[in-house]
C-alpha cells in the first residue's frame, strides 16, 4: 500500500465539495429535527387522545424503522404518489424526521422535569396555555435537554453518509466516486475519515462545557 499525494491533490476538490453538502444537510437537518421533535413533544402531552395517540404511533414507527429505509421509502415511493422532491431535500426530511423522533424523547425527559409548581404558578396566574408553555416551561425544560440534543448534532453527523443511496454526494459519496474513477481508496477515504473526526471530536468536547455550565 502507498499514499499517493498526486491523487490527494486531484481529490481535494471533491472533498470540499462532499463537506459543503455534508454540513449543509446536517445544519438543515437538525433544524428539522429540533424543531419537529419540539412539536411532537408537545402534541404527546396534549389532552385530547384523538391527537395524542397518532403523534405517538408516528415516532414510534419512525423510531423503530431504518434511516435506510425510508430515505428510500422518500425518494423512490413518495414519487409513485405525485410528490418529487430533490435528493438532497430528500436527504435532509429524512435525517430531519428521523432523528426528530428521538429529540422529542429529549423534550419529553426536559418537560418532565419542570418542577410542577411551575404549572401550578402558571395556573394560579392564569397565563393562557401558548404562553404557559412558550414563557415558562420550554425555556427552563431546553436549558436542561440542550447537550443531549447536541450529542444528536454529533450521531446525525456520523449517519450523513446514508444519503449517497439515494444520489447526494457528500464526503463519502465524494471519496467512493473518486474511488471508482481513479481506484485510488486509501487517500479520499482516509482524507473523510480524519474530516469526521476533526468535526465530531470538538463538537463533544464543546458539548461537555456546555454541560457542565447548564447544570450549575
Amino acid at each position: 500500500m502507498t499514499w499517493d499525494w498526486n491523487a490527494v491533490g486531484d481529490f481535494m476538490p471533491m472533498f470540499w465539495h462532499g463537506l459543503l453538502i455534508t454540513l449543509e444537510a446536517l445544519a438543515l437537518g437538525a433544524l428539522l429535527a429540533f424543531t419537529l421533535g419540539l412539536v411532537w413533544a408537545v402534541l404527546q402531552r396534549s389532552e385530547h387522545a384523538a391527537v395524542r395517540w397518532p403523534v405517538t404511533a408516528l415516532t414510534e414507527f419512525v423510531r423503530n424503522t431504518p434511516l435506510l429505509v425510508q430515505l428510500f421509502f422518500l425518494f423512490y415511493v413518495l414519487p409513485e404518489w405525485g410528490l418529487t422532491l430533490s435528493a438532497l431535500t430528500t436527504g435532509v426530511i429524512g435525517l430531519g424526521l428521523h432523528y426528530s423522533t428521538y429529540t422529542a424523547e429529549v423534550y419529553r425527559a426536559g418537560i418532565d422535569g419542570v418542577p410542577a409548581g411551575q404549572w401550578e404558578a402558571a395556573t394560579a396566574l392564569s397565563l393562557p396555555r401558548p404562553r404557559t408553555w412558550f414563557a415558562v416551561i420550554l425555556p427552563q425544560a431546553v436549558r436542561r435537554v440542550a447537550p443531549a440534543l447536541g450529542n444528536y448534532v454529533v450521531a446525525m453527523l456520523k449517519d450523513t453518509p446514508m444519503i449517497f443511496v439515494i444520489g447526494v454526494l457528500e464526503m463519502l459519496g465524494e471519496a467512493r466516486q473518486y474511488s471508482a474513477q481513479t481506484f485510488h481508496t486509501v487517500e479520499p477515504i482516509t482524507i473523510v475519515g480524519i474530516a469526521f473526526i476533526v468535526i465530531s471530536y470538538p463538537a463533544s468536547l464543546l458539548l461537555r462545557v456546555l454541560e457542565r455550565r447548564l447544570v450549575r
